[in-house]
């Protein structure tokens, strides 16, 4: 089973409009949208929930007021101003750091369960599946998107499906760390403007230390042509692959706003390219080694 990530350095360079593409183009291919914070795979692909598992992230402090002896210590010493001055929890606030439970001389804190977000496992017209909402203010992204990551494979070996299509966070944190780990072979998606290109460098930073084979797409590359020879460059001389040029193409939106891939919605010169980088991926994929 190979594992294939699509990434970006920043959001709004197009990552997910191409691995809406290259779902349609895939076969025997499960589905995971590891962008847990602001997941919006599923308003082209459509999922049909078939099973959801509720997630539990960071724990939230719970105070019995019966037992509570009103000391404050749990509020001179949360750091995170969680605690009221009537002792109360503030659960926006709480990072379940667990520290006033420690402290507290009388047991009246206990560190409980908090519900942090939904993983779900769903059926599209192009194949399984998984998917994850996470709650307003949560934090542990990261474990859920491993979460996510472990239900898509256990839906490939249920399906018996030979490759898992990643549609990873954007940035270089631990979400994006969680979405990379042991997978095949990254793809990032780039468009030449000064903040993307600066995002690039840091992930493909990332990719390296991770080892993991790594191709540059370059989104929108007629927008500043002098930028896109800019990341040619790095790109030449760091020895990574540029497997794609995708011009600035309003059928993209279009596609979108009919919930459906570009490759659904119409045939141009993108598409022909899209498909083109999908033949490139899938040949590096089924190599005996990357």
């Amino acid at each position: 089973m190979k594992q294939l990530a699509i990434l970006s350095g920043k959001g709004g360079t197009g990552k997910t409009s191409i691995t809406a593409a290259f779902a349609s183009l895939a076969q025997q291919t499960v589905f995971a949208d590891c962008d847990v914070d602001a997941a919006d795979l599923h308003l082209i692909l459509k999922p049909t929930i078939q099973h959801t598992t509720k997630f539990y992230g960071l724990k939230l402090a719970q105070i019995d007021k019966n037992l509570c002896t009103t000391c404050k210590q749990c509020i001179n010493h949360c750091a995170f101003t969680a605690i009221t001055n009537t002792i109360d929890i503030i659960p926006s606030a709480c990072e379940g750091c667990g520290l006033c439970a420690h402290i507290c001389p009388v047991n009246a804190i206990t560190m409980q369960d908090r519900l942090s977000g939904y993983a779900y496992q769903s059926t599209t017209r192009f194949g399984p599946m998984t998917h994850a909402a996470l709650n307003t203010a949560e934090e542990a992204s990261g474990k859920l998107v491993t979460l996510v990551r472990e239900q898509a494979t256990s839906l490939a070996a249920q399906h018996q499906k030979d490759l898992i299509l990643i549609d990873g966070p954007p940035g270089i944190g631990c979400p994006v760390i969680a979405a990379i780990t042991g997978v095949d072979l990254v793809l990032i998606v780039t468009e030449p403007t000064l903040s993307a290109i600066h995002d690039l460098k840091r992930i493909l930073q990332l990719t390296k230390h991770f080892n993991i084979p790594t191709l540059v797409c370059i989104n929108k590359y007629d927008i500043n042509t002098e930028n896109t020879t800019q990341i040619e460059h790095y790109c030449t001389t760091n020895n990574i692959d540029i497997i794609g040029k995708i011009p600035y193409d309003t059928t993209i939106t279009k596609a979108m706003i009919h919930e459906q891939t570009i490759n659904e919605y119409t045939t141009n010169q993108t598409t022909d390219i899209i498909t083109n980088m999908w033949k490139k991926i899938h040949q590096k994929l089924t190599q005996e080694r990357l």
